[in-house]
């Protein structure tokens, strides 16, 4: 019954996919909303990366959107695991070894770097905040590894989180009351190509880059606090 529960199930897919092929015209996909942006996007927002025109300009509600749910995510983490403590009478975590050590002292450095630049360059080229914010988190996660007994101080985290979410649903509102449309570019579009330029777009990244890292880096800083207390 359940290989052919599957096989009917496949063959519905498959109907339903050569029949929506079939209404396509061949080498024509109707891209009407995407043809708009290649043409107007770069011109409309001055960003040279038409990915950040579209996250923060074209579609800038639902980026805040995703925000509110990993906010969520995090939050909702840190209520179920937050209250976990270490035993009295638990041993605490040795540090790892020198390899270790050593590359968690190397590399903190050159991802906090990386990540800054993905963040601040993600209207140029490939990247921005969510991606950079990504490399920060990672950065600051990293020298835990090495030294479970350390910790991330989670109402430096939480300033953090707040304020960039804060600074994001202000220039939304600026854009609001200036023109109209939430999140609209303001200060001007700049030369395209150049660090300063897209308006306030880079700032809506850099906002986004210190968010996406204050609450990844926190909920991984609970997991491994967690898994210490268990240990």
């Amino acid at each position: 019954m359940r290989n052919f529960t599957s096989l009917l199930f496949a063959g519905g897919l498959g109907f339903f996919l050569l029949v929506l092929a079939a209404d396509l015209p061949l080498g024509a996909p109707p891209m009407l909303a995407g043809q708009g942006v290649l043409a107007e996007g770069a011109a409309a927002t001055g960003a040279a990366n038409l990915v950040t025109a579209v996250v923060l300009a074209y579609r800038g509600i639902d980026t805040l959107g995703e925000l509110s749910i990993l906010f969520a995510a995090a939050a909702g983490v840190g209520l179920v695991l937050g209250r976990a403590r270490r035993r009295p009478d638990a041993e605490a975590d040795p540090e790892g070894g020198f390899i270790l050590l050593a590359a968690a002292d190397l590399l903190f450095p050159l991802l906090v770097i990386v990540g800054l630049y993905i963040v601040l360059h993600g209207h140029l080229t490939p990247g921005g905040g969510f991606q950079g914010g990504v490399v920060l988190a990672a950065a600051f996660f990293l020298p835990l590894l090495g030294r479970p007994r350390n910790a991330l101080d989670h109402a430096v985290i939480g300033w953090i989180e707040g304020l960039a979410g804060a600074v994001f649903v202000g220039i939304g509102l600026w854009a609001l009351a200036a023109r109209g449309e939430f999140l609209a570019p303001l200060l001007g579009k700049g030369t395209l190509g150049a660090l300063f330029s897209a308006g306030t777009l880079p700032l809506l990244y850099i906002a986004v880059g210190l968010k996406v890292g204050a609450e990844i880096a926190g909920l991984m800083s609970t997991l491994q606090e967690t898994e210490a207390a268990g240990s």
